[in-house]
Formats: C-alpha cells, structure tokens, sequence
C-alpha cells in the first residue's frame, strides 16, 4: 500500500490559564475541515492523538489530561460589535470524540492574543502601548467575552508579573468579562429561558441508592458560563480539600461521579437518557463544595481557611481538575451572587459580589453581577484573570489518510 506525504497545517500551540491547546485560524484549514463536521472531528483528534486506548496520547499534541486535550479555531467576526468568533473543541483521550457542547474559560484568555498575533484583528485599530480590547463571540455557547489583552510595542506583551495558582511561571495579565453568561435561550433545560434550567437554586436529585446514602442528593443546577452541578462535598463523604490522587487514584469514587454527573444531566434537560452522558463529556460539570478549611495545595504551599470564602473541587472529562476550570470559575462567581445555591451556603450564606475560592492547585478570584428580574435570576457579567502565551508555532501535521 502506497502511503501519502503527512499534511502540514499551520497552527500554534497556546498556554491558556492553566490550559493548553492547539489553536487553528479557520481559513488554514483543510477545506472539508472548515466547517463543522466529521472530517474536522478527523482532524482535530489525529491532531491531539486521539482516540488513544493507552491514554497518553503519545502519537499527538494532547498531554493525556482534559486541560492539555484541546482545541480551538478562530476566525474574523461577522457579528456586529465582535473582532472574532472562537469556537472550542475538547477532545476526549480515549474515545473517537470532539466535545463542542460547551466553552472552555482558561483558553478563553489566549483567544485575544491568538487574534491579534494572527493578523485577524486590524493592527490599525491597536494600540502600540496600553490595553487592547478584543470582543470575542463565543460560538459554542452564543456568549460574547471582552478580553483586555496588554500591548506594548506594537505586540502582545506575554510576560509579567501576574501569577495565577495552577500555572508555574508568572506571565502578563489578561482580563476576561464574560457578558450575560447565564443561559436566557431556553436550552438549558425543562424550566427554559432561565439560569437555573429547573426553576429552583437547590433541586433534589433522585439517584440510585449505591450512589448516595437514601437515593437523594441536593444539588444547584445552573448554567452561567457553562452548565454546571454544584453538590455539598459532606454528602459525598469528602471534606472539599481533596487533592488530585485522593480522587483520580480511586475508579469506583470516578464511576460514582461521574454516575452522578449523568443524573444530573438527565434532570436539567441536557441529555435524554442516561447512555448520552457518554457522548456529551464536557458538560455539566460536575463540583462538590464545603466550607472553607485550611489545607497544603497540590504546590506544597498551605492555604489559609482565612483567605478563602469557600471550596471548590470540580470534574473534568471524567477526572478532578488540577486546578479549576475557567467556564466553572463564572458558575462559580455566579451561584455565589445568589442566595440559597450550595455555593452561597458554604460560603456562609450571603451573597458575595466576588468570592475567593480554594482549589487544589491554590485559590482564585471570579466576581460576578446577579440581579432578579420577575422572580428569576440573571447575571449581567462576570470577571477573572487569567494569563496565556505562545508555547511554539508553525505547522502540525497529520497523517494523509486520517483526513
């Protein structure tokens, strides 16, 4: 059999928070790959390395977790009042699947630095030295995000001194306000058109007994910068300062997790039966909060149970995240706005315009805006932080006869 020369696509490999991925300007792709479709999901996974049954994703760009297993294509925006539109896929390790059911956060900050670094923003309209502000349309969730992206010279300025818990090395700050990102379309679920998908700030699951004591669980279901499942980490029999090992390092609390996550799914309206969590990884996450205690990070360094206002520890694609995931950083900012969600209890029962929270690599602060409007919640906007820059660039190639 006559193989064929690897085809070279022109990319660049990004640090975004305390992600990475493999960024694509939409009009260097194969042609069959610029619009959505099974030749892209091709193309995407070879990229990474996936589907790999040895989770490692040697053969590919992915480094074997849901942080490192990404990808994002960019483009020049159409839409009124947008620079561009930015549409992410997170790649599953070990099974033939492009997840496009949500956004990711951390990436979300080397969206504005990929754009202007790509030629896809006007360079006239930049400033030489100051704040450039890019406003992003987030196609996988209909969401605008405004990135304030430092300049200097002419360029993305990529160091600094700004230090982000997760992320080793120091970097340039990048602001992210994420616009209106609670769900208002009515697709999130039963309830529709509101943020909490059921109508309520704190439902009680119905689950299988051997997943929880009784076969009832409380969780807050919401859908602000993703949907996401916040349940109390006591009823899960965890103290919410929970590092990686304690839960990856044991298969049966991942299977129950997930298993809970599946459930949840089913009663926002996201999936129709529970075998559809399978295919839809990505969304909801899944976090479980306490109250705040003192505990040593993933870094060696001890957080202060003074210093934080709650704890959070959230699943991704099937694992803890090492860190916490930008898009669950605005759920997380926004159940805290709003009285009664298990975020807001934790962090001790009132309403909180920014929180600070712990995670397992740190702490992070997310503010967020919630007002009610006839009986339901709304959240204007939310603000983090975040870092990113180019890790290399150039040109990935793929096998000929994967596309």
């Amino acid at each position: 059999m006559a193989f064929l020369p690897q085809v070279k696509v022109p990319a660049v490999y990004m640090r975004g928070g305390t992600s990475k991925g493999v960024f694509f300007r939409l009009e260097d792709l194969p042609e069959a790959c610029r619009v959505p479709g099974a030749a892209r999901d091709r193309l995407l996974m070879r990229v990474i390395g996936s589907p790999d049954p040895y989770g490692k994703q040697i053969d590919g760009m992915g480094g074997a977790t849901s942080s490192t297993s990404k990808t994002v294509i960019v483009s020049r925006s159409t839409r009124p009042d947008h620079d561009v539109d930015y549409l992410f896929g997170q790649v599953a390790i070990d099974s033939a699947l492009v997840d496009w059911s949500g956004n990711c956060g951390n990436l979300s900050a080397a969206v504005g630095p990929f754009a202007i670094q790509g030629g896809l923003i006007d360079a006239a309209t930049l400033p030489r030295d100051g704040i450039a502000t890019v406003r992003i349309w987030q196609a996988n969730i209909g969401k605008t995000i405004i990135a304030k992206v430092p300049m200097r010279d002419g360029q993305v300025q990529e160091s600094g001194d700004f230090e982000l818990d997760g992320v080793t090395f120091p970097a340039a700050e990048v602001e992210l306000t994420f616009v209106d990102p609670g769900d208002d379309d009515g697709d999130a679920g039963e309830g529709g058109g509101a943020m909490f998908p059921t109508g309520n700030v704190v439902d009680e699951l119905r689950v299988p007994e051997e997943l929880v004591a009784g076969g009832r669980l409380r969780a807050t279901l919401i859908n602000a910068g993703i949907p996401a499942v916040f349940v109390d980490a006591k009823d899960l029999g965890y103290s919410g300062t929970e590092l990686q090992d304690a839960i990856n390092g044991d298969p049966a609390a991942l299977k129950r997790l997930e298993a809970i996550r599946a459930h949840a799914a089913l009663h926002m309206g996201l999936i129709k039966t529970l075998e559809e969590a399978r295919v839809r990884q990505h969304t909801p996450k899944l976090a479980f909060v306490a109250p705040p205690a003192s505990y040593r990070a993933s870094s060696g360094k001890t957080v202060e149970a003074g210093g934080i206002d709650v704890l959070v520890r959230a699943m991704s694609m099937g694992k803890l995240h090492h860190a916490m995931m930008g898009t669950a950083a605005v759920a997380i900012g926004t159940a805290a706005a709003i009285p009664g969600t298990l975020v807001c209890e934790a962090a001790g029962g009132k309403p909180l315009p920014a929180v600070r929270f712990g995670h397992p690599s740190g702490t992070l602060r997310v503010g967020a805006e919630a007002v009610e409007e006839g009986g339901q919640w709304r959240v204007t906007r939310a603000v983090m932080s975040r870092s990113a820059r180019i890790l290399m660039e150039g040109a990935v190639r793929v096998p000929a006869e994967s596309l």
